[in-house]
């Protein structure tokens, strides 16, 4: 099958199109290359991806129509999974405008190709933190998603809304995906594991926000990935709900799925593991929970596991480990 996947250059689109061509697919992968972050990481996962002839890069970015049109005409692919973003919390406090550029305008030109190029599925990347305000936990796909606290949050619901029109119009079978904290191994340097075990490799002390009371979900990048690979082969159908879970639109072949493994994890407790795989006293400075932030994420994998028979496992231990090797490897710290 031939696949079009935006952020091939990021952390979940790296190992996503890595899966998919080990499995023999080929892999269109489109990325900005923007400085958000370090862009040799990004170099280095690409780098990886182009060792194979069924990968091939084009550095563009989406909000570059004509270069877009080209790269499909020229690909043809069969399936688009729209990953690339302006990720980030607390960063759209400093810069608003990259998430409007990117995650508005960027979207909005994927879905115009998906739709031109009558694709059989159309699956894009969402968050955990479009839940915003909402308090009763687990969330629950079918939950109301009005108060969004930050503007990446509204950006990416805003996403999810023109998908489902899109959808509705079109008749293009949409997955949109909400992630719930992914990390792992060749992992962003703005997450919090990273910034964990570089801060405690370097002897400094490590910024624990809420005092260390609130929970995440923890999802690693391998239960992502598996989860993906199996939404792919599930196109929403219209009409046809797989029970009473289902965030299935009445109006379009559109779905919303959560993937997390719904085992939130104590901060603190996420700490630990990192303090136990380095093998090192983890220092920590307490301080107030940052503007944009919530206590806790906690996802319901009810759908997931109904539709693909597979929910995220991996314990916060294992996958920390599995993160530490990789750093300690690629840096050679």
């Amino acid at each position: 099958m031939r696949f079009l996947i935006t952020g091939t250059a990021g952390f979940i689109g790296f190992h996503l199109a890595r899966r998919l061509i080990s499995e023999g697919h080929f892999v269109s992968g489109v990325d900005g290359m923007t400085q958000y972050y370090d862009v040799t990481l990004k170099q280095a996962r690409h780098r990886i991806l182009e060792r194979s002839n069924a990968f091939r890069p084009h550095i563009v970015m989406l909000e570059d129509m004509p270069a877009m049109e080209r790269i499909v005409a020229e690909d043809q692919p069969e399936v688009i999974i729209h990953l690339a973003a302006q990720a980030g919390v607390r960063y759209s406090l400093e810069n608003p405008r990259a998430y409007i550029d990117a995650n508005l305008v960027g979207t909005f030109n994927v879905m115009e190709l998906a739709r031109a190029q009558k694709v059989q599925h159309f699956l894009l990347a969402s968050t955990s933190s479009v839940y915003g305000a909402n308090t009763v936990m687990p969330f629950h796909e079918r939950e109301r998603t009005d108060h969004p606290l930050t503007l990446y949050a509204a950006t990416k619901k805003a996403t999810e809304d023109m998908a489902h029109s899109y959808a509705h119009l079109w008749k293009i079978p949409t997955t949109a995906f909400r992630f719930f904290t992914v990390y792992g191994p060749w992992g962003r340097p703005d997450m919090a594991l990273f910034k964990f075990v570089r801060a405690t490799l370097a002897g400094e002390a490590i910024e624990v926000y809420g005092h260390g009371r609130m929970q995440r979900d923890f999802t690693y990048i391998d239960d992502l990935v598996e989860s993906i690979t199996r939404l792919i082969a599930t196109p929403p159908a219209e009409g046809a709900p797989v029970g009473p879970m289902d965030s299935l639109s009445p109006a379009a072949p559109y779905r919303v799925v959560n993937i997390g493994g719904g085992q939130p994890v104590g901060l603190l407790d996420y700490v630990d593991a990192v303090e136990s795989c380095l093998g090192l006293p983890v220092r920590r400075t307490y301080l107030d929970m940052q503007k944009g932030d919530v206590p806790a994420t906690f996802a319901s994998p009810e759908l997931l596991e109904k539709l693909t028979g597979y929910k995220p496992t991996t314990p916060v231990q294992e996958g920390v480990r599995a993160f530490v090797a990789w750093y300690r490897e690629y840096y050679r710290n």
